[in-house]
């Protein structure tokens, strides 16, 4: 047997270290080709570290958190054969040295065949993962707090949908992965039910959160924005009856050649076209060079909410798109985005940005622009209501935008009238389609 030490590989576009997000192997997992270690992140964007060769995984390079530099030792496995830690040791100068203690994780785990002692509190995290027999703590969680549980995105969304924490749910995949079946045994009640807690029980448990992975992204990022620009805010009530009579009437007619229509494409279209009128708008602002550059293009972000939070994907010249085009588009970057997929390119360089909490999406916002950009504009939630009209009480749907500004570039006036321009199209949308 020998020691295979895998490094931190270079994962391209000139990144010279990442943030390691999470692990997918624990000390003692066998872990076979291909098979996924870790998920690291550059920006925004995941990518999975797959393994080069099968093994037993001996060390970890760091914890969920931690910035490595390419080249790094990211993890050490135990190989049949000579395996490479002569050359990942060669810079020492010293012979190759038989694995010992300090290169095993702090607490050893006895073999298969020998009786397993209770666990010391220090290694409940990775006996959670290894012992199916194991059965949750008096809190009802079946890991430390802070850990975080192992699940695909889809399962995240799967149990979010249904409100499930992850950190209540056993994981029978690998290495402690939670399954879609996992989740549907703990809704069963099969897992956990003996220890629920009463309704009035006092709860004394606590538990802090590390900000790491797309958290500190986010974090860091509306700290800048904050930091740097002066927001003022713009809130204007839309008539959206005619806009949604429309998009019914697309859909009906479109459907099912070319999928269905929301509004946030005809908000879109209104917005290009908003843009033209008032290009100051769509730009970007560096502040260390005191330059402005307003773009032809429009590259469109779309705030997403993810498993992992708020994410950003950019839509390519959304001035040369048409409704469907734009519809699916918003789908495309949706789904990349959610499951980790975006490239670094797919979240970059917007230009502007329309952010929306869809039926969630209250009164009035006040959203944060995303640096460098001057504008952001807020979807709310549109709802039925009594309006005057001629004089006559009638029944339209109503809703608003909420909207902020760089106010060092974007006058209030500019930013009022940029609104009353897309509020002019969006109440008569026939004028969304005349050039």
């Amino acid at each position: 047997m020998g020691i295979y030490v895998i490094k931190m590989p270079d994962i391209g576009e000139g990144i010279a270290e990442v943030e390691l997000a999470a692990w997918n192997v624990q000390p003692g997992d066998t872990v076979a080709e291909d098979q996924s270690l870790a998920d690291v992140m550059t920006d925004k964007a995941t990518v999975e570290i797959p393994s080069p060769v099968a093994g037993k995984v001996i060390s970890l390079g760091g914890k969920a958190g931690d910035v490595l530099a390419v080249g790094s030792e990211l993890i050490r496995l135990e190989v049949a054969g000579a395996g490479n830690l002569r050359e990942s040791a060669a810079p020492s100068a010293k012979p190759e040295p038989a694995p010992a203690p300090a290169a095993s994780p702090p607490a050893p785990q006895p073999a298969a065949s020998e009786p397993v002692a209770p666990p010391a509190p220090a290694q409940k995290s990775a006996l959670a993962r290894r012992h199916a027999e194991r059965q949750p703590e008096p809190s009802g969680r079946i890991r430390a707090p802070g850990e975080k549980p192992l699940a695909s995105p889809a399962v995240r969304r799967y149990a979010w949908d249904r409100g499930i924490d992850l950190q209540f749910v056993f994981g029978s995949g690998p290495a402690g992965r939670i399954l879609r079946t996992d989740v549907d045994t703990y809704i069963a009640g099969k897992q956990g039910a003996a220890t629920a807690t009463p309704p009035q029980a006092r709860l004394e448990w606590e538990e802090a959160l590390p900000v790491i992975g797309l958290r500190r992204k986010i974090a860091q990022k509306m700290q800048e924005a904050k930091r740097h620009i002066p927001h003022f805010a713009y809130v204007e009530e839309i008539d959206m009856t005619e806009c949604e009579a429309l998009r019914q009437q697309l859909n009906t007619r479109y459907a099912e050649t070319r999928g269905k229509l929301t509004l946030l494409p005809l908000l879109i279209r209104a917005l290009v076209l908003a843009v033209r009128e008032y290009p100051q708008v769509n730009a970007r602002y560096d502040d260390e060079a005191d330059v402005v550059t307003r773009h032809g293009a429009v590259h469109l972000g779309v705030a997403t909410q993810t498993d992992g939070g708020l994410m950003v994907p950019v839509m390519r010249h959304a001035e040369a798109l048409d409704l469907w085009q734009i519809g699916g588009e918003i789908t495309r970057l949706s789904e990349v985005a959610r499951n980790g997929k975006a490239t670094r390119d797919e979240l970059t360089g917007s230009t502007l940005t329309v952010t929306s909490l869809g039926a969630l999406g209250g009164i009035v916002s006040t959203p944060v622009i995303n640096y460098p950009e001057v504008a952001i504009v807020g979807v709310n939630r549109m709802v039925e209501r009594p309006v005057f009209r001629n004089g006559q009480v009638v029944a339209r749907q109503m809703m608003n935008l909420s909207s902020s500004f760089d106010h060092r570039v974007v006058d209030g006036m500019d930013a009022a009238r940029f609104i009353q321009c897309v509020r002019g199209y969006l109440e008569a949308p026939a004028t969304l389609f005349v050039e």
